[in-house]
């Protein structure tokens, strides 16, 4: 089994202390840390690029977990690779065809990516990544429709996440979007494993108290995994 990971998104974070943000996040606990990058085409919003993810690299200690929403990753993987990415994800949607994604997933390896995620929108069947799982390290299933923080969990999307483990799928699960003390159990329990959570965490007054309470939560509604 999986282990359980916090990924503390940081676009929710002090970006004008974004050093002394990962430090504290960091030290709060997190296992990996999300790093959303859009780029105002495929998503209506426009974020970090690749000096601002290889700035992060630079101070942190944990894992930069890179998700791209952006039209062209294959164009951008030399550069996200070079800047530190660990986990480097592209979504179904931008690369359109299952050869492409194949193209895409090649050339995030050939770049040295240590670990190639997959993801799709909360309205893309599971179907549109099936014949590719088995060829990535992790998939992305986005819980709300990405671009902006702060929207409301989609649980409609949890059956995604049973599919696929029904299926077989032992890898990393994600779940991206609305994640909260409230919406994360029922995450854990049909089978996701990687946590990404915004301004649960860094609007929370203690840091360290809410990731606990998070792995926590996780650990309780994961436990039926172990019996």
């Amino acid at each position: 089994m999986q282990p359980s990971l916090i990924s503390p998104s940081l676009l929710s974070c002090d970006f004008a202390r974004l050093a002394t943000e990962v430090a504290r996040v960091e030290e709060a606990g997190a296992d990996w840390l999300h790093v959303d990058v859009m780029d105002g085409h495929f998503v209506p919003n426009l974020t970090i690029g690749p000096p601002v993810v290889e700035a992060i690299a630079q101070v942190a200690r944990r894992p930069l977990d890179v998700h791209l929403m952006i039209t062209d990753p294959l164009a951008y993987a030399p550069h996200y690779a070079k800047a530190g990415a660990h986990v480097l994800t592209f979504h179904v949607e931008a690369a359109g065809t299952l050869a492409h994604c194949r193209t895409i997933i090649r050339a995030f390896r050939d770049e040295g990516v240590r670990q190639v995620g997959i993801a799709l929108n909360p309205d893309t069947p599971l179907e549109r990544v099936l014949d590719v799982v088995d060829e990535v390290d992790l998939v992305l299933v986005m819980s709300v429709f990405p671009g902006f923080g702060g929207q409301r969990f989609m649980p409609e999307v949890l059956g995604k996440v049973r599919a696929l483990r029904e299926r077989g799928f032992e890898r990393h699960i994600e779940m991206d979007g609305g994640l909260n003390a409230a919406t994360l159990p029922a995450c854990a329990e049909a089978g996701t494993n990687v946590f990404v959570a915004g301004s649960a965490i860094f609007g929370a007054s203690d840091l360290r108290a809410t990731i606990q309470g998070l792995r926590a939560s996780a650990a309780r509604a994961r436990a039926p995994e172990r019996a």
